[in-house]
């Protein structure tokens, strides 16, 4: 056994030899720098397996990890992966600003509805595309390895095909993906897993008004399960995961796990997310969640789990609902939202950035581009969609988002 030793080690010089950059502990260092300007890029993610760190003022970074590629990723820019060396170049990153339409669980499968957004794209100023991967109802979409969507029937009808081959389509047309996933709104888990759902007072399976369950917020397993799926979302390349309905329901009614305090409603929330966030860093993708519009100006966490300053820390992207048509209670100064649509998103995000203190680039506001439902019925179209537009490129916002549920698009927005 005397020789085993020489052995070994002459084994280890050879592969290391070949795998000059394996073989070290991984340690590296870099600069990242913004593609036009050359300038560095302060606070850009640096992802090596599953550490993480974030460049100081000068660009600069130094990772111990292990893994064969850098992610690497900033606000207001694109994200991309860099092969892992000893020398490593600065690294550039190209700014990219979001400005997206959205397709539904059955938009995206429909050719028709999805070559109009195509057109859309192609036409005006949009660039990205947010998808349902998991709906309202709680189906999921694409074909999903995750056995709960299957076992719970969410997968009974799926829309989407082949997942990768949808990115890597959407990408060869210069499309940014986002992959909306709707969390604690799920109808198909809180019925097969009746366990998991909200209850009445009697301790009965809790309806909302449209006659659908939720699971609790609280439960670890409800977590998993979506977190599961965004990672799968995450692998097939979309850029970033958007979770909507990343609440507690609007109501008084229903019965959970954990007294219903502002206290555990926010560390609910923010759990989620938080976890959410640790399980996707391997992936290099940026992490986004859908708020109610008066989260911005209110100061408790609107009795749903959403409070300003704690979503700030876990997501890279607070996107605002400024529906006109949802501040049915109206803003200081203004009672009747929908005759102002430009002054709502403008406040809103002005508001909230005051209050968090955080960059015009950590916001991506929801704008409305569907008749309004709560006020006088009006048709959201070229004027009124322009001018939530221009209010949201005024305030420096990382872009927008056009919601309209019947996947219609056209109206207020810029021909290139």
């Amino acid at each position: 056994m005397k020789n085993v030793k020489p052995i070994v080690s002459l084994l280890f010089l050879v592969w290391a030899a070949l795998n000059p950059v394996s073989a070290m502990a991984a340690v590296c260092a870099g600069t990242v720098l913004d593609a036009v300007t050359q300038k560095p890029i302060e606070n850009a993610f640096v992802t090596l397996g599953s550490t993480v760190v974030r460049t100081d003022s000068k660009g600069k970074f130094t990772l111990n990890g292990s893994g064969d590629k850098l992610g690497i990723r900033a606000y207001g820019h694109t994200r991309r992966d860099v092969p892992l060396a000893r020398d490593l170049a600065p690294i550039t990153l190209m700014p990219f600003i979001p400005k997206a339409i959205y397709l539904s669980f059955y938009g995206v499968g429909d050719k028709t509805l999805r070559h109009a957004a195509f057109d859309v794209i192609r036409r005006t100023e949009v660039n990205a595309l947010v998808i349902d991967l998991k709906g309202d109802r709680g189906g999921v979409s694409f074909k999903s390895a995750v056995p709960l969507a299957t076992q719970i029937g969410a997968q009974k009808i799926t829309t989407i095909k082949d997942m990768s081959g949808l990115v890597t389509e959407l990408h060869a047309k210069g499309i940014y993906a986002i992959g909306r996933i709707v969390v604690f709104k799920d109808n198909p888990l809180a019925s097969a897993h009746p366990e998991l759902a909200l209850k009445t007072k009697g301790g009965g399976v809790w309806k909302d008004r449209e006659g659908l369950s939720w699971p609790d917020p609280f439960s670890v397993t409800v977590w998993n399960y979506n977190i599961d799926l965004a990672v799968e979302a995450a692998r097939a390349g979309f850029d970033e995961i958007q979770f909507d309905y990343v609440r507690f329901p609007d109501s008084l009614e229903p019965v959970f796990s954990k007294p219903n305090t502002e206290e555990n409603r926010v560390g609910a929330i923010s759990g989620f997310l938080g976890e959410a966030r640790k399980r996707l860093v391997p992936y290099n993708v940026f992490l986004g969640a859908d708020i109610f519009g008066y989260v911005a100006w209110n100061t408790d966490d609107t009795h749903i789990g959403q409070k300003l300053q704690n979503l700030g820390e876990v997501v890279d992207y607070l996107c605002f609902m400024l529906y006109p048509s949802g501040f049915k209670f109206g803003i200081p100064g203004y009672l009747n939202p929908v005759q102002h649509p430009g002054e709502i998103v403008r406040l809103s995000l002005e508001k909230a950035q005051q209050r968090s203190g955080m960059a015009s680039l950590r916001f991506r506001p929801w704008l409305q581009a569907f008749r309004d439902y709560a006020f006088d019925r009006r048709w959201f179209r070229n004027d009124q969609i322009r001018a939530q537009i221009e209010a949201s490129d005024r305030f420096g916002s990382d872009g927008w988002m056009l919601w309209n549920p019947h996947n219609s698009y056209g109206d207020g927005l810029q021909k290139k």
